[in-house]
């Protein structure tokens, strides 16, 4: 029986509105310092769907599990074979105003970093350097037994080459790339091992029900330790892997701040909830810090 993981919050609390008062942020980026932590809510506006917003994904999606993905060879299948075809579209993703203005915001010094929860590669491809991948990225492969690394360019090749002629129609898109799929889609899809050993190969993100790598979260706190102020854009801080960042800053004195149109969990925390459109907030805020934000480029 395939288990759903535990994924949902719900408030327990009164929580205060969201505000539409951009003030409070434009006061934490303008003295600099600032740690920005962003979830999938920040990728939206480049065609991936969140998990939780209104249509998120898990309101008809489960996700893949790391305990499902390493027991089955079957769920390896099913999952390559929605993987690859999502890959096709997900890999063409750009970067949206809101990964354009927190490169922006990096490049004007106001920024002490980035964690990121998506493994999307958008903040990179929109400028921004030494981005934490809390989550890892889809862009790379690895295999569970030799440990080896690859490009997933290099996976895709090597699936075209043995899966000729797969073409079916998805439903959605979801945010880890998957395709909705059904099985009779998923058909009798050939899966690749490593190229080294012949292992099993899983992309290198951290599936729910995984742990993120204990040098990833220490350098994670390192760097709320050495920030002003925690900006978080797009998360809903449902689960606890960015939860524990601002409740890591919080409990220091440092102001939280979050940019998402929905409650979150780290509400109670924050100084404030700014409930507006991340693109078009970020480019807001970016004008009036006289902040340059570099154009959208056609592809």
């Amino acid at each position: 029986m395939r288990m759903r993981p535990t994924l949902s919050w719900t408030p327990t609390e009164d929580l205060r509105p969201g505000s539409t008062d951009p003030e409070p942020v434009a006061e934490a980026l303008s003295a600099g310092g600032v740690l920005v932590l962003s979830g999938a809510g920040i990728s939206t506006e480049s065609g991936i769907p969140d998990y939780r917003g209104e249509g998120g994904s898990l309101r008809r999606h489960t996700p893949m599990t790391y305990q499902e993905f390493t027991a089955s060879a079957q769920a390896r299948r099913r999952y390559w074979a929605r993987s690859h075809l999502g890959w096709r579209t997900f890999g063409r993703a750009r970067p949206n105003a809101g990964h354009r203005a927190v490169t922006a915001f990096g490049r004007h010094g106001l920024l002490s970093g980035v964690i990121t929860q998506n493994v999307d590669g958008l903040h990179q491809a929109a400028g921004s350097e030494d981005v934490v991948e809390l989550h890892g990225s889809l862009d790379r492969v690895v295999c569970l037994s030799c440990g080896a690394s690859d490009s997933r360019r290099d996976l895709a090749r090597r699936l075209e080459e043995v899966n000729a002629g797969f073409e079916p129609v998805a439903a959605r898109l979801n945010p880890d790339g998957d395709a909705d799929l059904t099985d009779a889609q998923v058909g009798d899809f050939r899966v690749v091992p490593c190229a080294q050993c012949g292992g099993a190969l899983k992309p290198d993100v951290v599936f729910f029900g995984e742990t993120v790598p204990p040098r990833r979260v220490e350098r994670c706190r390192e760097l709320v330790d050495g920030a002003t102020s925690l900006l978080v854009l797009g998360s809903s801080l449902t689960v606890m892997s960015g939860l524990r960042f601002v409740r890591q800053a919080a409990q220091a004195g440092k102001p939280v701040l979050i940019v998402n149109r929905d409650p979150t969990r780290g509400d109670r925390h924050a100084v404030t909830r700014l409930a507006l459109p991340l693109g078009a907030a970020l480019t807001a805020l970016a004008a009036r810090l006289d902040v340059p934000v570099d154009a959208d480029e056609a592809p």
